[in-house]
């Protein structure tokens, strides 16, 4: 399963944010940060917003940060959010679906990736958050 590049911006945002939760972030420092398009990370993070996972602080020193404590965001979470629903392979109009076991079988995979995927939160991926805000340039 390759994960789309939304996906993508959206992890590393989430991982940029849980590695200051005390500090409010711009989406121009993180775009900097990870060398990424401003203005795709502006959409990404206000889908984030919508559904809870970012909170926007308004005014002139606002910025960005978690919605919730890193500790209560799973992985999975993030990508179902962002990567939706979509099935691994479209057969529908294939001549052999109405007796192939493969969309079985890849949608048995993808539930197993998922569920690999809740087992770990957002703060199992900056354990160390001083190395990020070091990696990251991220001023204290």
């Amino acid at each position: 399963m390759k994960l789309t590049r939304y996906t993508d911006f959206a992890l590393r945002t989430m991982i940029h944010l849980a590695a200051r939760p005390e500090e409010l972030s711009s989406i121009r420092a993180i775009a900097g940060a990870y060398g990424i398009s401003q203005n795709h990370l502006m959409k990404v993070v206000n889908d984030l917003g919508h559904a809870g996972f970012v909170e926007a602080v308004r005014g002139r020193n606002g910025g960005i940060r978690l919605g919730r404590p890193a500790d209560q965001i799973t992985l999975g979470e993030i990508v179902r959010h962002t990567e939706g629903h979509e099935k691994l392979v479209d057969c529908d109009g294939c001549l052999i679906s109405p007796v192939c076991t493969l969309p079985r079988l890849l949608s048995e995979a993808t539930e197993a990736f998922m569920r690999s995927l809740d087992r770990y939160r957002l703060s199992d991926l900056v354990a160390s958050p001083e190395q990020f805000r070091a990696l990251l340039a991220i001023a204290e």
